[in-house]
């Protein structure tokens, strides 16, 4: 082969080469698109498939029958406190004193939650797991805090200033006519300013949720790992009729 030739092969070749050679992809832009999905949407039966069974197994659990309610048990049924906040404050403090006396051999003085957590009133009729997480959608877990004589105070203070009916058990708070502060029982017992208390409460609250900040002060807190809607559940296997109502834990004296 004469140099032109040869010449003229290296060079057919490596232009074959480069026009052989991949192309390595590179990204010009990126776009979204929202999809929406609702009632309306119709369901792939390839996926359909898949979730039946799931779905089928939840609502089984879900709307299995654990009580009866033979009246509507609501939150708003009250000014300083309601059936509803009374029930499930109630319900904390005997699903978790055993717990908590358990781990620390303590007992919890009292109970605090919100009114807003109850987001539902339970109705007449069948009580299932469904209500349990109707009433208490958030997966908030009880924690038990110690507090001083002095955070008690700020929150008696902020209790009677609010004047909301947050769900509230083991503590009593009497007002009169213009709402100063008559009398605080704790288990039944005059509150002790030098005392310290172990108040059950949420883990929303504790870190100041509700402008209930004098909870972030605790000397000592425990987390029982139980969530308020699980103290529901389990309460409603163990009883058959649930009933609940107003009563004098939070009074103003007329």
């Amino acid at each position: 082969m004469d140099l032109k030739n040869k010449h003229f092969v290296i060079i057919a070749t490596t232009l074959l080469l480069l026009g052989c050679k991949e192309s390595v992809p590179k990204l010009r832009n990126i776009e979204g698109q929202r999809i929406q999905i609702n009632y309306s949407s119709s369901p792939k039966d390839s996926i359909e498939n898949v979730i039946a069974p799931y779905r089928k197994r939840i609502n089984q659990v879900l709307d299995s029958v654990l009580a009866y309610a033979p009246t509507a048990i609501s939150k708003t049924d009250g000014t300083l406190n309601s059936p509803a906040g009374n029930l499930m404050a109630d319900i904390v403090m005997q699903e978790v004193n055993p717990v908590f006396t358990t781990r620390t051999g303590q007992q919890i003085d009292f109970v605090l939650l919100n009114f807003g957590s109850i987001r539902s009133v339970i109705s007449q009729g069948n009580i299932t797991e469904r209500t349990a997480y109707e009433v208490m959608p958030f997966e908030n877990s009880v924690v038990i805090a110690e507090l001083d004589g002095k955070a008690i105070r700020a929150m008696v203070t902020f209790l009677i200033k609010s004047s909301v009916a947050h769900p509230i058990s083991g503590i009593q708070i009497i007002v009169d006519k213009n709402k100063s502060l008559q009398a605080v029982n704790i288990q039944g017992k005059p509150f002790d300013e030098n005392k310290t208390y172990y108040v059950a409460t949420s883990d929303y609250l504790i870190t100041g949720g509700d402008k209930m900040d004098f909870l972030k002060e605790y000397i000592s807190l425990t987390d029982s790992d139980y969530l308020i809607r699980n103290t529901l559940i389990d309460y409603f296997k163990k009883i058959d009729t649930l009933t609940a109502a107003t009563d004098d834990r939070f009074m103003q004296i007329k």
